[in-house]
Protein backbone atom coordinates (compact mmCIF):
# COMPACT_ATOMS: atom_id res chain seq x y z
CA UNK A 1 0.00 0.00 0.00
CA UNK A 2 1.08 3.39 -0.73
CA UNK A 3 1.23 6.18 1.06
CA UNK A 4 -1.24 8.32 -0.59
CA UNK A 5 -3.34 5.17 -0.27
CA UNK A 6 -2.76 4.72 3.65
CA UNK A 7 -3.82 8.39 4.12
CA UNK A 8 -7.38 7.89 2.48
CA UNK A 9 -9.42 4.60 3.07
CA UNK A 10 -12.43 4.08 1.52
CA UNK A 11 -15.23 2.53 3.39
CA UNK A 12 -18.99 1.71 2.09
CA UNK A 13 -18.03 4.35 -0.78
CA UNK A 14 -17.03 7.11 1.94
CA UNK A 15 -13.55 8.19 1.69
CA UNK A 16 -11.98 9.52 5.36
CA UNK A 17 -8.72 10.66 5.95
CA UNK A 18 -7.06 9.14 8.54
CA UNK A 19 -5.11 12.10 9.60
CA UNK A 20 -8.42 14.11 9.65
CA UNK A 21 -10.07 11.23 11.62
CA UNK A 22 -7.04 10.98 14.27
CA UNK A 23 -7.40 14.45 14.66
CA UNK A 24 -10.83 14.59 15.91
CA UNK A 25 -10.46 11.00 17.61
CA UNK A 26 -8.08 12.94 19.65
CA UNK A 27 -9.79 16.28 20.52
CA UNK A 28 -13.36 15.18 20.85
CA UNK A 29 -12.77 11.45 22.14
CA UNK A 30 -9.90 10.93 23.87
CA UNK A 31 -9.17 14.34 25.43
CA UNK A 32 -12.96 14.73 26.93
CA UNK A 33 -13.34 10.93 27.88
CA UNK A 34 -10.08 11.66 29.76
CA UNK A 35 -11.85 13.33 32.54
CA UNK A 36 -14.10 10.12 32.95
CA UNK A 37 -11.75 7.85 34.69
CA UNK A 38 -10.10 11.48 36.65
CA UNK A 39 -13.14 12.01 38.07
CA UNK A 40 -13.82 8.81 39.25
CA UNK A 41 -10.43 8.49 41.07
CA UNK A 42 -11.63 11.83 43.05
CA UNK A 43 -14.35 9.95 43.72
CA UNK A 44 -12.45 6.26 45.08
CA UNK A 45 -10.36 8.66 47.28
CA UNK A 46 -13.18 10.35 48.96
CA UNK A 47 -14.85 7.02 49.36
CA UNK A 48 -11.54 5.70 51.05
CA UNK A 49 -11.12 9.37 53.71
CA UNK A 50 -7.62 9.90 52.05
CA UNK A 51 -7.58 12.75 54.35
CA UNK A 52 -7.39 10.44 57.27
CA UNK A 53 -4.96 8.43 55.96
CA UNK A 54 -2.49 9.53 53.29
CA UNK A 55 -3.73 12.89 53.79
CA UNK A 56 -1.82 15.75 52.41
CA UNK A 57 1.08 14.44 50.77
CA UNK A 58 -0.63 11.95 48.60
CA UNK A 59 -3.13 14.86 47.50
CA UNK A 60 -0.48 17.17 46.63
CA UNK A 61 0.91 13.94 44.51
CA UNK A 62 -2.54 13.76 42.41
CA UNK A 63 -1.58 17.54 41.93
CA UNK A 64 1.92 17.12 40.39
CA UNK A 65 0.60 14.17 38.31
CA UNK A 66 -2.25 16.28 36.94
CA UNK A 67 0.23 18.82 35.80
CA UNK A 68 2.73 16.71 34.89
CA UNK A 69 -0.16 16.29 31.76
CA UNK A 70 -1.82 19.09 32.23
CA UNK A 71 1.44 21.71 30.58
CA UNK A 72 1.89 19.19 28.06
CA UNK A 73 -2.00 18.96 26.20
CA UNK A 74 -1.93 22.79 27.30
CA UNK A 75 1.00 23.28 24.96
CA UNK A 76 -0.16 21.07 22.28
CA UNK A 77 -3.65 22.71 22.16
CA UNK A 78 -1.87 26.20 21.18
CA UNK A 79 1.31 25.02 19.31
CA UNK A 80 2.86 23.30 16.55
CA UNK A 81 3.66 19.61 17.51
CA UNK A 82 7.52 20.01 16.63
CA UNK A 83 10.38 18.61 18.08
CA UNK A 84 10.10 20.63 21.30
CA UNK A 85 7.30 19.90 21.76
CA UNK A 86 7.48 16.30 21.05
CA UNK A 87 10.12 16.39 23.97
CA UNK A 88 8.55 18.15 26.45
CA UNK A 89 5.39 15.46 25.87
CA UNK A 90 8.28 12.51 26.48
CA UNK A 91 9.25 13.71 29.27
CA UNK A 92 6.14 14.53 30.79
CA UNK A 93 4.47 10.81 29.79
CA UNK A 94 7.88 9.25 31.42
CA UNK A 95 7.92 11.49 34.64
CA UNK A 96 3.42 11.00 35.06
CA UNK A 97 4.57 7.26 35.27
CA UNK A 98 7.27 7.70 37.74
CA UNK A 99 4.93 9.56 39.94
CA UNK A 100 2.46 7.23 39.28
CA UNK A 101 4.28 4.36 41.11
CA UNK A 102 5.68 6.87 43.68
CA UNK A 103 1.36 7.86 44.20
CA UNK A 104 0.24 4.41 44.82
CA UNK A 105 3.16 3.44 47.16
CA UNK A 106 2.16 6.62 49.33
CA UNK A 107 -1.31 4.90 49.52
CA UNK A 108 -0.34 1.58 50.38
CA UNK A 109 2.18 2.53 53.16
CA UNK A 110 -0.53 4.83 54.27
CA UNK A 111 -3.05 2.01 55.16
CA UNK A 112 -5.12 3.95 53.03
CA UNK A 113 -7.22 0.99 50.89
CA UNK A 114 -6.16 0.78 47.21
CA UNK A 115 -9.59 -1.01 46.12
CA UNK A 116 -9.36 -3.27 42.68
CA UNK A 117 -11.11 -0.82 41.17
CA UNK A 118 -9.40 2.15 41.71
CA UNK A 119 -6.47 -0.09 40.35
CA UNK A 120 -8.55 -0.67 37.20
CA UNK A 121 -8.51 3.36 37.03
CA UNK A 122 -5.31 3.61 37.66
CA UNK A 123 -4.39 1.59 34.60
CA UNK A 124 -6.49 4.01 32.29
CA UNK A 125 -5.44 6.94 33.76
CA UNK A 126 -1.62 5.72 33.00
CA UNK A 127 -2.48 4.44 29.37
CA UNK A 128 -4.15 7.38 28.00
CA UNK A 129 -1.23 9.54 27.66
CA UNK A 130 0.90 7.33 25.97
CA UNK A 131 -1.93 6.45 23.53
CA UNK A 132 -2.36 9.95 22.75
CA UNK A 133 1.37 10.24 22.15
CA UNK A 134 1.32 7.50 20.22
CA UNK A 135 -1.14 8.78 18.19
CA UNK A 136 0.64 12.09 18.00
CA UNK A 137 3.30 10.72 16.99
CA UNK A 138 1.91 8.69 14.20
CA UNK A 139 0.52 11.90 12.63
CA UNK A 140 3.64 13.99 13.20
CA UNK A 141 6.44 11.24 12.14
CA UNK A 142 8.09 13.98 9.98
CA UNK A 143 9.04 15.80 13.51
CA UNK A 144 9.65 12.38 15.17
CA UNK A 145 12.25 12.07 12.42
CA UNK A 146 13.85 15.66 12.87
CA UNK A 147 13.92 15.35 16.65
CA UNK A 148 15.61 11.65 16.06
CA UNK A 149 18.00 14.25 14.14
CA UNK A 150 18.21 16.85 16.61
CA UNK A 151 16.18 18.77 14.86
CA UNK A 152 19.18 19.50 12.58
CA UNK A 153 18.39 21.86 9.87
CA UNK A 154 14.85 23.11 11.12
CA UNK A 155 14.86 26.88 12.73
CA UNK A 156 11.77 26.27 14.89
CA UNK A 157 12.46 22.87 16.19
CA UNK A 158 13.69 24.02 19.31
CA UNK A 159 11.06 27.01 19.80
CA UNK A 160 7.22 27.06 20.68
CA UNK A 161 5.32 28.00 16.99
CA UNK A 162 1.66 28.80 17.01
CA UNK A 163 -0.49 26.25 15.50
CA UNK A 164 -1.07 27.63 11.60
CA UNK A 165 -4.53 26.29 12.10
CA UNK A 166 -5.71 27.43 15.75
CA UNK A 167 -8.26 25.54 17.55
CA UNK A 168 -11.67 27.52 18.04
CA UNK A 169 -12.55 29.34 20.90
CA UNK A 170 -15.30 27.76 21.57
CA UNK A 171 -13.69 24.40 21.75
CA UNK A 172 -10.58 25.53 24.07
CA UNK A 173 -13.91 27.53 26.00
CA UNK A 174 -15.65 23.75 26.52
CA UNK A 175 -11.90 22.32 27.52
CA UNK A 176 -10.87 25.19 29.96
CA UNK A 177 -14.03 24.67 31.54
CA UNK A 178 -14.20 20.66 31.51
CA UNK A 179 -10.78 21.32 32.96
CA UNK A 180 -12.24 23.19 35.99
CA UNK A 181 -15.22 21.42 36.86
CA UNK A 182 -13.83 18.14 36.33
CA UNK A 183 -10.10 18.27 37.76
CA UNK A 184 -9.39 21.52 39.31
CA UNK A 185 -12.76 21.88 41.49
CA UNK A 186 -12.63 18.28 42.74
CA UNK A 187 -8.88 18.22 43.12
CA UNK A 188 -8.94 21.23 44.51
CA UNK A 189 -11.91 20.48 47.44
CA UNK A 190 -9.69 17.21 48.21
CA UNK A 191 -6.81 19.05 49.16
CA UNK A 192 -8.46 21.57 50.98
CA UNK A 193 -10.00 18.80 52.74
CA UNK A 194 -6.49 16.90 53.65
CA UNK A 195 -5.18 20.00 54.52
CA UNK A 196 -7.82 20.78 57.12
CA UNK A 197 -8.03 17.05 58.67
CA UNK A 198 -4.03 17.34 58.87
CA UNK A 199 -4.37 20.55 60.57
CA UNK A 200 -7.51 19.50 62.90
CA UNK A 201 -5.29 15.92 63.91
CA UNK A 202 -1.89 18.42 64.42
CA UNK A 203 -4.10 20.06 67.27
CA UNK A 204 -5.79 17.31 68.66
CA UNK A 205 -2.04 15.48 69.02
CA UNK A 206 -0.89 18.77 70.76
CA UNK A 207 -3.86 19.36 73.33
CA UNK A 208 -3.26 15.15 74.00
CA UNK A 209 0.59 16.28 74.56
CA UNK A 210 -0.30 18.95 76.64
CA UNK A 211 -2.84 17.02 78.99
CA UNK A 212 -0.43 14.47 79.76
CA UNK A 213 2.37 16.66 81.10
CA UNK A 214 -0.46 18.47 83.24
CA UNK A 215 -0.85 14.80 84.83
Amino acid sequence: MSTDQAKRISATGVTVDVGDATTRYLLYGLLPSWFVPGVADWVMHRRTRIEETAGTKESLIHSLMMAEVGIPIALTLRYEVNPLLLTVQLGGAAVHEATALWDVRTAVRSEREVKPIEQHIHSFLESLPFGALAALMCLHADQVKSLLRGGAGDPDAWRLVPRRRPLSPGYLAGIAAAIGTCVLLPYGEELLRCVRAGRKNSKSSKSSKSSKKGR
